[in-house]
């Protein structure tokens, strides 16, 4: 029988420890005129303000949320999120720019000049074109590489939010479920032993090697469900599996080139970026995300635990099972199109839910955004920080990704 939902100070308990922190610093002290002192008949002065700490956070269920997967939860945060659709605009401003300032970034000489006349010459604007060497630069190279980190960006960054909710784990990533091991073991088999290489390609190998590696997490669950434990740990054994496949391969069959060329795309890059890829991740990344943003009530049900989450009406296992799909879904796009790309997701979730908190109506959005905002400059400073020779995109957010998850840690008091 399921236990009664929480209430008041139970719920409080419940909170994730970013909520509680918020909760905390958000009480506040008013006062009320006593019912008394409105009472017929009574005379003399008033009697003192009695003051009245708001309520912490609750959590609320009743009959209109029975059979339903979704949960209300209200959480005083009100000072983190203040002027929501200002700070929003704000960001998707600093994304716009970032965008266009990466494109300049690189070996080659780029102007804003050049960039508005390659993107007015595609638009039909009657402006002078650019010499067809620089305006290929610009258009077949740059732009899909800055608009694909963007993608990835976002994909990651809310996949990374999710799994959190979902595991109950604050180092999941996506590639916990070893979909990314799964993605460099079908890369490297295209490339390495040649299967599938004329109807498959690189690209489509490591997506093909991503699905099979979450079926074969979903057959490992299959009897044991889809507890957060579970799927932490089989996701480990899987990624762990598939990492010792790719290295027996690459050991066995490839040569010197092969090897450092595999190695190269393990750590990621936005080099092989094209407008098809784009194509592709432009469909599938806003398809995901919003999928993930109309789960945001049941992932912060789930961020209270499993057996909270039913009391509430959640489906678990439902619901569940489509956040992994959707979040395999977008790394395996992701890791097939540039490569195995770490830390995004583990960082920016806990960045973003420090400065607007814990609740995911308000905490992915912001992810997507950083998380673009993240990718796209880290790829900038890839091109350039050993220019002419570009550093795998993967080594850089790792060098930038420790010292920032210990900012973190420190900032939450868990360092």
């Amino acid at each position: 029988m399921p236990a009664d939902p929480p209430t008041g100070r139970q719920a409080a308990d419940l909170l994730l420890p970013s909520a509680r922190e918020a909760v905390r610093e958000e009480r506040r002290v008013t006062t009320v005129r006593p019912a008394a002192a409105r009472s017929a008949g009574e005379e003399g002065p008033a009697p003192a303000a009695r003051p009245v700490v708001t309520a912490p956070p609750v959590v609320t269920a009743g009959p209109a949320l029975a059979g339903r997967s979704a949960v209300i939860v209200r959480c005083a945060v009100a000072g983190r999120t203040a002027h929501p659709l200002l700070l929003l605009l704000l960001a998707t401003v600093v994304l716009t720019a970032s965008l266009a300032a990466a494109v300049r970034i690189g070996t080659a000489d780029i102007g804003w000049t050049d960039l508005a006349r390659t993107l007015g010459t595609r638009i039909g604007l009657d402006v002078e074109p650019l010499p067809p060497l620089l305006d290929s630069l610009i258009w077949d190279l740059r732009l899909p590489r800055v608009l694909m980190a963007a993608l990835v960006g976002a994909s990651l960054a809310v996949c990374g939010a999710v799994l959190q909710a979902v595991t109950r784990n604050a180092l999941a990533d996506p590639y916990l479920l070893g979909v990314s091991s799964g993605a460099s073991t079908g890369a490297v088999t295209v490339v390495v032993l040649g299967i599938g290489a004329t109807t498959l390609g690189v690209t489509g190998g490591a997506l093909v090697g991503a699905l099979l590696a979450f079926g074969l997490l979903l057959i490992l669950l299959r009897r044991t469900g889809l507890d957060s434990v579970r799927i932490v740990l089989t996701g480990v054994v899987v990624g762990q599996l598939l990492t010792a496949l790719t290295s027996l391969v690459l050991m066995a069959s490839a040569d010197a080139d092969t090897t450092r060329a595999v190695t190269h795309w393990l750590l990621g890059s936005m080099a092989p970026a094209r407008w098809d890829t784009v194509v592709v991740c432009a469909i599938v990344t806003p398809l995901g995300l919003a999928a993930a943003w109309l789960c945001s009530n049941a992932l912060d049900g789930l961020a209270f635990g499993s057996d909270t989450a039913a009391s509430l009406g959640i489906g678990v296992r439902h619901t569940r099972m489509l956040l992994l799909v959707v979040t395999a879904a977008l790394t395996a796009v992701a890791v097939a199109t540039v490569g195995a790309i770490g830390f995004v997701g583990l960082i920016v979730p806990h960045g973003v839910r420090f400065l607007v908190g814990p609740l995911h109506r308000v905490l992915l959005p912001y992810a997507a955004l950083a998380g673009a905002v993240f990718l796209v400059w880290t790829d900038a400073l890839a091109r350039i920080v050993f220019a002419p020779r570009e550093v795998p995109v993967g080594v850089i957010t790792a060098l930038l990704g420790v010292p920032l998850f210990l900012l973190v840690l420190r900032k939450r008091g868990e360092l």
